[in-house]
Protein backbone atom coordinates (compact mmCIF):
# COMPACT_ATOMS: atom_id res chain seq x y z
CA UNK A 1 0.00 0.00 0.00
CA UNK A 2 1.34 3.58 -1.01
CA UNK A 3 1.97 5.94 1.85
CA UNK A 4 1.04 9.36 1.09
CA UNK A 5 3.93 12.19 1.44
CA UNK A 6 2.74 13.71 4.78
CA UNK A 7 4.80 16.74 6.58
CA UNK A 8 6.30 16.12 10.21
CA UNK A 9 2.95 18.56 11.43
CA UNK A 10 0.43 16.43 9.54
CA UNK A 11 1.75 13.36 11.03
CA UNK A 12 1.56 14.44 14.43
CA UNK A 13 -2.06 15.50 13.81
CA UNK A 14 -2.99 11.61 12.75
CA UNK A 15 -1.48 10.23 15.51
CA UNK A 16 -3.19 13.14 18.54
CA UNK A 17 -6.88 11.94 16.61
CA UNK A 18 -5.74 8.18 18.55
CA UNK A 19 -4.74 9.68 21.99
CA UNK A 20 -0.96 10.63 21.14
CA UNK A 21 -0.20 14.10 22.65
CA UNK A 22 2.74 16.36 22.35
CA UNK A 23 5.03 15.38 25.24
CA UNK A 24 7.80 17.68 24.23
CA UNK A 25 10.27 19.25 21.44
CA UNK A 26 13.83 18.41 21.02
CA UNK A 27 15.83 19.98 18.29
CA UNK A 28 13.56 19.09 14.92
CA UNK A 29 12.10 16.64 16.56
CA UNK A 30 8.47 15.98 18.37
CA UNK A 31 8.05 13.75 21.04
CA UNK A 32 4.51 12.05 20.87
CA UNK A 33 3.39 10.16 24.11
CA UNK A 34 0.45 8.09 24.64
CA UNK A 35 -1.98 9.54 27.73
CA UNK A 36 -2.99 5.51 28.39
CA UNK A 37 -0.97 2.48 28.36
CA UNK A 38 1.17 1.11 27.07
CA UNK A 39 2.58 4.29 27.06
CA UNK A 40 4.22 4.47 23.75
CA UNK A 41 6.69 7.10 22.65
CA UNK A 42 7.06 8.33 18.87
CA UNK A 43 9.55 10.64 17.69
CA UNK A 44 8.30 12.68 14.27
CA UNK A 45 10.56 14.87 12.79
CA UNK A 46 9.52 18.45 12.23
CA UNK A 47 9.75 18.22 8.44
CA UNK A 48 8.40 19.53 5.33
CA UNK A 49 8.41 15.57 4.11
CA UNK A 50 8.82 12.98 6.58
CA UNK A 51 10.75 10.16 4.46
CA UNK A 52 8.31 7.25 3.78
CA UNK A 53 10.82 4.82 5.78
CA UNK A 54 10.76 7.17 8.30
CA UNK A 55 6.96 7.43 7.96
CA UNK A 56 6.69 3.28 7.80
CA UNK A 57 8.79 2.90 11.09
CA UNK A 58 6.91 5.78 12.75
CA UNK A 59 3.28 3.65 11.76
CA UNK A 60 5.11 0.02 13.34
CA UNK A 61 6.22 2.03 16.83
CA UNK A 62 2.63 2.98 17.70
CA UNK A 63 1.13 -0.39 17.02
CA UNK A 64 -0.99 0.46 13.33
CA UNK A 65 -0.79 -1.39 10.27
CA UNK A 66 -0.47 0.77 6.91
CA UNK A 67 -4.35 0.53 5.87
CA UNK A 68 -5.22 1.92 9.71
CA UNK A 69 -2.93 4.31 9.41
CA UNK A 70 -4.55 5.83 6.41
CA UNK A 71 -7.57 5.67 7.47
CA UNK A 72 -6.99 8.06 10.19
CA UNK A 73 -5.62 10.73 7.74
Amino acid sequence: MKLPVLSGTEVVKTFERIGFRIDHHTGSHIILRKETAPFTRLTVPKHREVAKGTLRAIIRQAGLTHEEFLELI
